[in-house]
């Protein structure tokens, strides 16, 4: 979502939701796939014009009823043995814990949180006493570059982990969750053939998304990574790069 549908803190633009819209009306299932929560999911889906069908939020941990506006699937896991393992490489994190339809429970505060919901401080052991569908980290002493080489340190089973392109963040979720997981249960469920999948994403949480698909497109936005992984790269998000892949089949 952001960085490919939107600008974050920006509006999707008209040309974007029109090709959304065009593509609808032609009978295809758009299923926006985030890291966002659902409350922070739900605004664009409606600036989108989507109505009804699918979503997956929390990086393909959260599967959402469009319709509805509400979670039908929830994949969680023990947040408590990655917040020791992490206290153990890097004591000053900051962390949160998502609290599905809620907001978070954090034991500090964060740049860059979305207002929507509630943010609870807590202690470490309040954060780790329930499941999650996902942790995230923040290292506000650190570099990327650091935070990647203590990572590789970094074991604790059941669990996998993604970092951001921007500074020292790390987002932890159920071993073998992912974005690219989520679609490919989700293409069975709708009996979609694997020919007919597309995907665009711009971050390092689109990976498994972008192998997955039988056409994959990265944004111009994407750090070099990504756009190798692609089989073509489209503009940016401020040049509209969604709406000229998707108005190659589906005109306004």
């Amino acid at each position: 979502m952001d960085g490919t549908l939107l600008d974050t803190g920006s509006p999707v633009s008209e040309r974007v939701a029109a090709a959304v819209r065009a593509a609808v009306l032609a009978g295809a299932h758009v299923v926006v796939t985030t890291g966002r929560t659902v409350l922070t999911t739900r605004p664009v889906l409606a600036e989108l014009g989507l109505l009804e069908g699918h979503a997956l939020c929390s990086n393909g941990a959260v599967h959402v009823d469009v319709a509805k506006g509400q979670p039908v699937t929830v994949h969680d896991f023990d947040p408590a043995p990655a917040v020791l393992a992490l206290r153990a490489l890097i004591p000053e994190m900051i962390f949160a814990v998502e609290k599905v339809g809620i907001g978070y429970w954090a034991t500090g505060t964060s740049p860059g949180e979305f207002s929507l919901g509630e943010y609870l401080l807590v202690d470490h052991g309040a954060l780790s006493s329930e499941p999650t569908p996902r942790l995230n980290g923040w290292w506000p002493q650190g570099s990327l570059a650091e935070m990647l080489r203590l990572l590789h340190e970094l074991q604790v089973p059941g669990a996998s982990w993604v970092h951001g392109e921007f500074g020292p963040w790390l987002t932890v979720s159920r071993e073998g969750v992912s974005k690219g997981w989520a679609l490919e249960r989700l293409r069975l469920a709708l009996d979609v053939p694997h020919s007919a999948t597309l995907a665009i994403g711009d971050g390092y949480n689109d990976r498994e998304m972008l192998r997955w698909a039988a056409h994959s497109v990265a944004m111009a936005n994407a750090p070099a990574e990504v756009r190798n992984l692609a089989h073509e790269v489209t503009g940016n998000v401020l040049e509209d790069g969604v709406a000229t892949i998707l108005e190659r089949w589906f005109r306004p």
